[in-house]
C-alpha cells in the first residue's frame, strides 16, 4: 500500500507529536513529518507548504482544532484527519464538513488505517478531478484561441467562419502542429 509523502502533524506538546510520528511509523507510513503545536502555527504551514495529509490531535492550545480541520480539508488538496476523544467523537464528527475524518482517541490501528485509506482514496479522487479540471480548461482556452482567430480571418481576409475554420484545420495538418498554434499565430500577425 502506498502511503502520504508530506505529513502535517499537529500537536500540542512535543510528547504527544513524539507518539503520533511512532504510531505513524508502526503503521507503515514512510513520510516526511512536519510538526505544528498550535492552530496557528499549523494555518502559516499549510499556507507554506504542500501536504498530502493533516493530522490534528484535539484540543489544540489556542482552539480547538476542529477549525483548521475544516480550513485544511477546504482549502488545501490534503487528506485531513481528526483525532478526538472517543467520549466527544461523534460530536465533533457532526461539526466539520465532508473531507474531514474523526478518529477517536485512544487510537486503534485498525480504525486509524481505515482512515488513512479513505483519505488517500478521496485524496486521489479529488487528484483525479483537479487534473479533469485543467484538461477541460485548457481545452476551452483552446476553442476561444481558435475562436478569436477564426473571428480575425473573417474581419481581416473576408473569409466565412467554415472558411476560416476550415483555414485553421488545413494549416493544423500541413505544419503538423495543434490548431492552438496556428491560431496563436493568426492572432500575432501571422495572417494568409
Amino acid at each position: 500500500m502506498r502511503f502520504m509523502e508530506r505529513i502535517l502533524v499537529v500537536s500540542s506538546t512535543e510528547k504527544t507529536h513524539a507518539m503520533l510520528a511512532q504510531f505513524l511509523s508502526s503503521c507503515g507510513v514512510q513520510s516526511q513529518l512536519c510538526r505544528a503545536m498550535a492552530g496557528s502555527e499549523a494555518r502559516r504551514a499549510l499556507v507554506d507548504g504542500e501536504f498530502d495529509l493533516v493530522l490534528v490531535n484535539t484540543p489544540l492550545p489556542d482552539e480547538f482544532g476542529h477549525e483548521l480541520a475544516q480550513l485544511a480539508a477546504g482549502e488545501t488538496t490534503a487528506g485531513v484527519i481528526l483525532l478526538a476523544k472517543a467520549e466527544i467523537a461523534d460530536s465533533v464528527a457532526e461539526k466539520v464538513e465532508d473531507g474531514v475524518f474523526v478518529v477517536p482517541k485512544p487510537l486503534s490501528r485498525v480504525l486509524f488505517m481505515q482512515a488513512l485509506r479513505m483519505t488517500r482514496a478521496a485524496r486521489s479522487r479529488l487528484s483525479g478531478l483537479q487534473n479533469e479540471n485543467r484538461r477541460l480548461q485548457k481545452r476551452i482556452e483552446d476553442i476561444r484561441l481558435v475562436d478569436r482567430a477564426k473571428c480575425l480571418l473573417i474581419e481581416c481576409c473576408g473569409m466565412s467562419e467554415p472558411e476560416a475554420h476550415s483555414y485553421i484545420e488545413q494549416q493544423a495538418m500541413n505544419r503538423r502542429c495543434p490548431k492552438r498554434d496556428i491560431a496563436q499565430g493568426i492572432i500575432d500577425g501571422d495572417t494568409p
